[in-house]
C-alpha cells in the first residue's frame, strides 16, 4: 500500500504557482524572524518562560501557502475554514498576525505572559485569547481526533440543512511524532467511511519528536502512507524540493528512487544536518549509477537539495490537489527539517528545546535573510514592525483580504433560541405518583419533550456511544433517525418493529458506536458550533458515567478550553448498577473529577423535577445568556417513586445553587439534618423516617443537587472575606439562611 519514496506529483504535473517573487519570500522571512525574535527575546529577559522555535521553522512554508492562498476566513458570503494549528507552531502564527495587524507589538512582547490581558498565550487557547484561537490543540493527539469529528459535524449540519454547503474545509496540522498518540489515528477509518472529503491532514514529517527520531530505523513517511491509504484516504507526498527535479528526470532506471527507499530516517536526519557534502559521501557515492546522476555537481549545488515541505511550489501543488480533486479525506505528508534555517538547531535532536540564540547567531540570521534590522536590533531580538508601506506587509494583507479577512479569528455572534418555560415539563414536576421510574427515564422524557419543541427541537443533538437501548432511548431511532451519510440502503432486521433501527442521511441522532473518545469529540464539535458555524446547538452526550470523566478526561478538559456549551449526561451513576454488571460499573467519583473543570457545572439530582429545573435553567444560560459553560448531570437506573416538586418559591433557586430543604419530619427545631444526593437520597429519606418514627426526632432532609456548586460558592465567599475582612458582616453567605 505504499508508493516509491518520491513526490506524488512530478515536476510536469505541478500546478502553476502564483509566484510573487521576492516579495512573498521576504514576507515569509519577516514572519520567521518575528517568530524567533518573540521567543528568543522573551528568553533574554525571562529565562524561565520557555517557548518553541523549531516546529514553526520546519513548517513555515506549510502555513505560508495555506494562509496566503487557501485558508478562507469568515465573510458576508462564507463561513471560515477550520484550522487546527500544531500547538508548538503558534509563535509563527502570532508573528504573521502581528504583521497583518491582528495583534499588537505589546502582545508579542508579552509572549507567555497573557494573564494581565496584554500578552499572547503559549499555545492555542480560546479562553486566554477569545477573539483569536478557535481550537485548543497542544494536548497532542486531540487536535487530529477533534478535526475528524469537526469535519463530520459540518457534513451532518449540511445534510440536515442547518447550514449551506459553501465548500468549507477542515485543515489539521500535526507532527509526525504526534501520530504515535493513540487518539491521532483512531478515527481515520471513520473519516473515510463518513466520506469526509472536506477534511485535510497536513503532517509535518520532520522525522523528529521532542527528544529524538520518530522512527530511527524506519521511514515514518512510508508507515503513515500505508496507514492512511489502508484506511481509505488519499495520500499526497511532498518529500523533495524543486532542486531534485532534474535528478528524478534523469533517473530513468529508478536507481535514485530505489536508494531513497532504502534509507532510514536516521540517515535522512544526517543528510539534513550535513547537507551537500554528506549527501555526496554517504548517499550518492553508494554506486556508479548514483554518482552519474550528480556528475559535475559541486557541494554547493548539492547544498541546494532540500525537502519538499520547504518548497512553496511543491506545497502549493499538494494543497491545490487537496481542495480541487477531493473525493476522499486527504493527508499531505510533507518532509521537512526540524529547526530549518535556525542556527545551531537544524536537524539536531535538541532542536525542540532551543528557545534562545546567541547574539552572533541572531545577527548572522538577520544578515543572511537581508532583514531590515541593524546588528544591534537583531542582537536585541527586535521585531520587524508592520509598516503598511512595506511591500511584504502589503502582500500579506492582500492575500488575507482575497480570502475573506483575518485568520485565525474566533467569532461568537449567534442568534438566541427561545427556551421552553418550566411548565412545559409538567409531567415531571407533578411526580410519578405510585409508579416507580429511574432518573434516566425522567431525563429521556425531558429530551423527547425538547426534540418536539418547534424552534428548539432541530438544534438538539442526542449523542450516544452504543448504549441507547440501555438508557431507554431506542424510541428516538424512529422518531428522529440515526444520522448516516449513506442513508439506509438495506432493510433493517427489525423493520417490522415500532422502534426499529432507522438510519437516514438527515438523521438527528448521532450513534457513535463503542467509542467514547469519538463521541466526546463529536460533542465538542456540536457544543462549539455557535462559534465556528454561528449555529446555536444543544448537544446531549449520554454515556455510562464510569466512561466519562474517567475515560476521556483530557477531552472533557479540552471541551472546557474550547468554551463548549452543552450537556453531558453520566448514566447509571452512583453506587448502583444494572443487575449483574458488577463493581466495574460503579461511579462514586466522577463529580470529584468534574470539580476540577472550572466551567463545568455538575449536578447529581434525584427526582425528575430537579432534572427539569436544572436543564431548563441550563438552556437559558447557554442559549439566552450565552454563557460559555457546560453541564454534567448524573442519572441512575434505579426505579424509585419520584416526588412532585415542593410548592415553595425557594426550591427552584436551591436546586440551581446546590441545596434545598426537601422535607421536614416532626415539629420545631431540627434535632438532625440529613443531606443526600442522587442515588443515596432515597436511603436518606428512609433513615429520616425511622429516626422520626422510632426515636421521635425532628429531622430535616436536604436534597443536595450539587456539592460542587456549593463548594464553589463557599470558596467564593471565603475569598471575599479574605480580600476584604473589614466587610465580612456585609458579605452574604452563599445560600439562604432560613
Amino acid at each position: 500500500v505504499t508508493t516509491p519514496y518520491c513526490n506524488t506529483f512530478a515536476a510536469n504535473e505541478q500546478v502553476p504557482f502564483p509566484d510573487h517573487g521576492a516579495v512573498a519570500m521576504q514576507a515569509s522571512h519577516w514572519v520567521r524572524w518575528n517568530a524567533i525574535a518573540m521567543v528568543a527575546g522573551a528568553a533574554q529577559h525571562h529565562s524561565g518562560l520557555g517557548g518553541h522555535i523549531s516546529t514553526y521553522a520546519s513548517s513555515a512554508v506549510l502555513y505560508d501557502i495555506g494562509f496566503d492562498h487557501f485558508f478562507k476566513a469568515r465573510s458576508a458570503h462564507q463561513l471560515e475554514d477550520c484550522i487546527y494549528v500544531q500547538g508548538h507552531a503558534s509563535p509563527g502564527i502570532y508573528a504573521r498576525a502581528f504583521l497583518t495587524g491582528q495583534l499588537t507589538k505589546t502582545q508579542l512582547e508579552h509572549f507567555r505572559r497573557e494573564t494581565g490581558g496584554q500578552g499572547v498565550s503559549s499555545y492555542p487557547h480560546p479562553w486566554l485569547m477569545p477573539d483569536f484561537w478557535q481550537f485548543p490543540t497542544v494536548s497532542m493527539g486531540l487536535g487530529p481526533l477533534c478535526a475528524v469529528y469537526q469535519a463530520r459535524w459540518m457534513k451532518y449540519a449540511i445534510h440536515r440543512e442547518l447550514m449551506p454547503d459553501t465548500q468549507r474545509k477542515v485543515w489539521a496540522f500535526c507532527g509526525d511524532g504526534e501520530m504515535d498518540e493513540p487518539e491521532t489515528l483512531s478515527a481515520i477509518s471513520f473519516a473515510s467511511y463518513e466520506q469526509l472529503n472536506n477534511l485535510i491532514f497536513v503532517i509535518n514529517c520532520n522525522l523528529q519528536r521532542l527528544d529524538g527520531l520518530v522512527r530511527s530505523h524506519g521511514q515514518i513517511v512510508q508507515e503513515l502512507e500505508a496507514r492512511f491509504k489502508a484506511s481509505g484516504w488519499r495520500v499526497i507526498k511532498v518529500l523533495f524540493s524543486s532542486a531534485w527535479d532534474d535528478l528524478f528526470e534523469k533517473d530513468v532506471q529508478g536507481v535514485l528512487t530505489q536508494a531513497l527507499g532504502q534509507c532510514v530516517d536516521g540517515q535522512f536526519q544526517r543528510f539534513s544536518k550535513g547537507r551537500g557534502a554528506v549527501w555526496r559521501e554517504e548517499f550518492f557515492n553508494q554506486s556508479d549509477a548514483l554518482k552519474a546522476l550528480i556528475d559535475g555537481w559541486s557541494d554547493t549545488d548539492l547544498d541546494a537539495l532540500s525537502w519538499g515541505g520547504h518548497d512553496p511550489q511543491k506545497v502549493y501543488t499538494a494543497y491545490h490537489a487537496a481542495v480541487t480533486d477531493q473525493a476522499y479525506p486527504t493527508v499531505i505528508l510533507a518532509q521537512t527539517t526540524k529547526g530549518y534555517g535556525v542556527p545551531g538547531a537544524a536537524g539536531m535532536n535538541t532542536a525542540h528545546n532551543v528557545k534562545s540564540l546567541s547574539e552572533d547567531n541572531l545577527q548572522a540570521y538577520a544578515q543572511h535573510y537581508d532583514l531590515p534590522l541593524t546588528a544591534e536590533a537583531a542582537a536585541a531580538c527586535a521585531l520587524i514592525e508592520p509598516d503598511d508601506q512595506a511591500p511584504p506587509v502589503q502582500y500579506l494583507k492582500a492575500c488575507r483580504q482575497a480570502l475573506g479577512g483575518p485568520l485565525p479569528a474566533r467569532h461568537t455572534d449567534v442568534s438566541v433560541l427561545p427556551v421552553p418555560e418550566l411548565s412545559a415539563f409538567s409531567t415531571l414536576l407533578e411526580g410519578s405518583g405510585a409508579r416507580e421510574i429511574s432518573s434516566t427515564m425522567a431525563f429521556v422524557r425531558i429530551l423527547s419533550q425538547l426534540l418536539k419543541t418547534p424552534t428548539l427541537g432541530p438544534h438538539v443533538i442526542p449523542i450516544s456511544p452504543d448504549e441507547s437501548r440501555t438508557f431507554g432511548m431506542e424510541g428516538l431511532f424512529r422518531q428522529i433517525g440515526i444520522y448516516n451519510p449513506h442513508g439506509q440502503t438495506y432493510e433493517p432486521v427489525d423493520r417490522d418493529q415500532v422502534m426499529y433501527y432507522r438510519e437516514a442521511k438527515d438523521g438527528q441522532f448521532l450513534q457513535e458506536g463503542i467509542n467514547e473518545a469519538g463521541a466526546m469529540a463529536s460533542w465538542i464539535a456540536a457544543a462549539t458550533a455557535y462559534s465556528h458555524s454561528s449555529i446555536p446547538m444543544v448537544p446531549f452526550y449520554i454515556f455510562y458515567s464510569m466512561f466519562g470523566f474517567q475515560r476521556v478526561g483530557d477531552l472533557i478538559w479540552a471541551a472546557g478550553d474550547s468554551r463548549a456549551r452543552g450537556f453531558l449526561i453520566g448514566a447509571t451513576s452512583g453506587r448502583t448498577t444494572l443487575a449483574g454488571e458488577g463493581l466495574q460499573h460503579t461511579d462514586g467519583h466522577s463529580h470529584v473529577m468534574a470539580s476540577t473543570v472550572p466551567n463545568c457545572k455538575s449536578y447529581d439530582p434525584t427526582f425528575g423535577y430537579e432534572l427539569a429545573v436544572i436543564i431548563q435553567h441550563g438552556l437559558k444560560q447557554l442559549l439566552v445568556e450565552q454563557m460559555d459553560a457546560f453541564y454534567y448531570l448524573t442519572v441512575v437506573n434505579e426505579n424509585i417513586e419520584h416526588l412532585p416538586m415542593p410548592d415553595r418559591p425557594e426550591v427552584a433557586e436551591g436546586i440551581i445553587r446546590g441545596i434545598y430543604l426537601l422535607e421536614v419530619l416532626g415539629e420545631g427545631e431540627a434535632n438532625l439534618n440529613l443531606l443526600g444526593s442522587g442515588a443515596i437520597l432515597p436511603e436518606v429519606r428512609q433513615a429520616a423516617q425511622r429516626l422520626h418514627e422510632d426515636e421521635g426526632w425532628t429531622v430535616h432532609v436536604w436534597s443536595v443537587t450539587s456539592f460542587n456548586e456549593l463548594a464553589r460558592d463557599g470558596r467564593s465567599w471565603a475569598r471575599q472575606c479574605r480580600l476584604d475582612p473589614a466587610q465580612i458582616d456585609q458579605i452574604p453567605l452563599p445560600f439562604i439562611q432560613d
